[in-house]
């Protein structure tokens, strides 16, 4: 019995789609499933059943988004850098056109879905950014290579800090400098950068208040000075700055071992803990199941950056590098600082733990770079299948 041309192709799609899911990284899928897991039974367990089932429902269609992203091949993305940039600079000028939500324009309200443009437009800077690295690779050692980039990453970090969200901003800043760094410039370039950093936060925290000139409003000042060296008293009333910071430490300390359990919870569901399905998710974490619960959500990060690093390091081209090394940076900076600002070694920035902290753009923006690194994977298998490794700018 013969075959029709049609089934010949029908049987070959389907195949060549089971090949590429075979291709995928199953480790890295694993960490991002999981987290999602821990992030439900957290939410669960700490009285935000709604949040909890909103977020599993978050989770499984960014999954979905994932494995279709792992289908298409990344480098088509380079020939829409302009756009992807463009979109994501309009994204975050059109948020100031609606109101604030707790102070902060940084959502567009949609029909059963807040969009938080900030979040998404880290994913609309990763990708343009590594294709405009790529074309100045060659020109590495000129000045104005380094100063392109910078200001590229700057001018949507600077209209996202006008959303009064200086969190992801520094997630912007650090993925710029994330992409000088995998690029290969030269550390005599990356010290310059840093010196002119520590001048800038020196501008930026006392020599523009001197004159009269703030840039940064009160409270994120006093957030990003009072870590370091914090008051006796931070109590609500007394110190509102460090406060969030000692209740955050409060509810890790009391989870000792293996936690007090979601009955016993007191910090997170009598309302002493700030932020506790977002910003402060660790603590309840830490308070509910303790040092077991804290280690396998640090376990499951760990995977995450591994995996990450190894497809950074198999990309079949130079773009490919820099599109992981943007998602590395962005994963890795927002896990320390949100981590470090709950155990007060960082100061409170606001930025959510991925796939972690409740938030429907958050959990998406982190299955899309899963996604990403994904399609990276795949098609470096695919390259090596075929022939060895090469370097394409």
């Amino acid at each position: 019995m013969s075959i029709s041309p049609i089934e010949r192709s029908g049987t070959e799609s389907a195949a060549q789609v089971r090949q590429q899911l075979l291709r995928i990284d199953p480790l890295l899928l694993l960490a991002g499933v999981g987290l999602a897991l821990c992030s439900f039974v957290t939410l669960h367990g700490a009285g935000y059943r709604t949040d909890a089932e909103k977020q599993m429902l978050y989770a499984g269609f960014g999954l979905l988004l994932a494995l279709v992203m792992s289908r298409f091949d990344y480098t088509v993305l380079r020939d829409y850098r302009y756009l992807l940039y463009a979109t994501g600079v309009v994204l975050n000028i059109a948020v100031f056109a609606f109101h604030s939500v707790k102070g902060a324009h940084s959502w567009i309200p949609l029909p059963g879905f807040q969009f938080e443009s900030s979040e998404f437009g880290k994913l609309l800077l990763i990708v343009p950014l590594a294709a405009f690295a790529v074309e100045r690779s060659r020109r590495l050692s000129e000045r104005g290579t380094m100063a392109r980039v910078i200001l590229l990453a700057l001018v949507p970090a600077m209209l996202v800090m006008g959303q009064s969200n200086l969190g992801t901003a520094l997630v912007y800043v650090t993925i710029g400098c994330a992409t000088l760094f995998f690029l290969g410039t030269g550390w005599r370039q990356l010290t310059a950068l840093a010196l002119l950093g520590v001048v800038a936060a020196a501008i930026v925290l006392v020599a523009a208040p001197a004159v009269g000139v703030n840039v940064l409003h009160a409270y994120q000042k006093q957030r990003l000075t009072t870590f370091i060296n914090p008051p006796a008293d931070c109590t609500a009333h007394s110190n509102s700055t460090c406060w969030q910071e000692h209740e955050g430490l409060i509810a890790i300390g009391s989870g000792q071992k293996t936690g007090v359990g979601p009955e016993n919870a007191t910090q997170a569901t009598f309302g002493l803990l700030p932020e506790p399905n977002t910003d402060f998710i660790f603590a309840v974490l830490g308070e509910t199941y303790g040092f077991a619960g804290a280690a396998l959500v640090l376990s499951l990060y760990a995977l995450l950056i591994w995996r990450a690093l190894r497809i950074l390091t198999m990309a079949k081209n130079l773009f490919g590098t820099l599109v992981a090394g943007g998602v590395l940076s962005m994963f890795m900076f927002q896990i320390f600082l949100n981590i470090g600002m709950t155990l007060g070694i960082m100061p409170v920035a606001g930025v959510t733990l991925p796939l972690l902290s409740y938030g429907g753009s958050s959990v998406l923006t982190s299955f899309l770079a899963i996604g990403l690194l994904q399609s990276i994977h795949v098609q470096a298998r695919m390259a090596s299948a075929g022939k060895a490794r090469v370097l394409i700018v």
